[in-house]
């Protein structure tokens, strides 16, 4: 499934998305307003609800464009350096600001808002379309059989990092991409 992003849209369309995603980390979903918002990225709140009719509907459309929570797709030349290059920019990019506060709080909010949640789920596969690329091309290398379940093996490497970073709260040391991507690559068993 790719999920297409609008070209369409107002005009301060890049600050409203913006001042959206910096309202929700800062003021979460609940006490976020588009009143807020417009006033932050310069509108008039008609002109948000004119393209976006609820608060659901507008954080949606800017995680999905946000280049705010965008991964570089590596291409190291094998995967084992790709996913250690992916898993390392997911770390830094949850624990680092201003990505992480945003990141963590829309999770968050879509947890109790099944509008946002679809829009959240939107926002995965639209990932998963793009991290692709790095199991195609280790495919066509003999690195992976076809066929690979390529959600099992992103979820596996970005729930690591979800679970032991945001979760738990520990720290992810400068190996801990490395030492994922073995785990899940070669097993935990001696």
């Amino acid at each position: 499934m790719t999920v297409e992003r609008s070209a369409g849209g107002p005009r301060r369309r890049r600050q409203i998305f913006d001042a959206a995603l910096q309202a929700l980390a800062r003021d979460g979903f609940e006490a976020m307003t588009i009143e807020g918002v417009a006033e932050q990225a310069g509108v008039n709140k008609t002109t948000i609800y004119r393209w976006w009719p609820s608060k659901s509907a507008l954080l949606g459309a800017a995680l999905l464009d946000a280049p705010l929570l965008e991964l570089p797709l590596p291409d190291t030349g094998s995967l084992r350096g790709d996913l250690v290059e992916l898993v390392g920019a997911l770390v830094r990019l949850l624990t680092g600001e201003p990505a992480g506060p945003v990141a963590r709080a829309a999770l968050g909010a879509a947890v109790g808002d099944p509008a946002l949640a679809m829009r959240f789920r939107a926002f995965f596969a639209d990932r998963l379309v793009r991290e692709q690329a790095v199991v195609d091309r280790a495919v066509a290398r003999g690195e992976l059989p076809e066929g690979i379940d390529t959600m099992l093996l992103m979820d596996l490497l970005a729930g690591a990092v979800w679970v032991r970073g945001i979760f738990r709260g520990l720290p992810l040391n400068d190996d801990f991409a490395r030492e994922a991507v073995a785990a899940v690559l070669d097993g935990v068993l001696p």
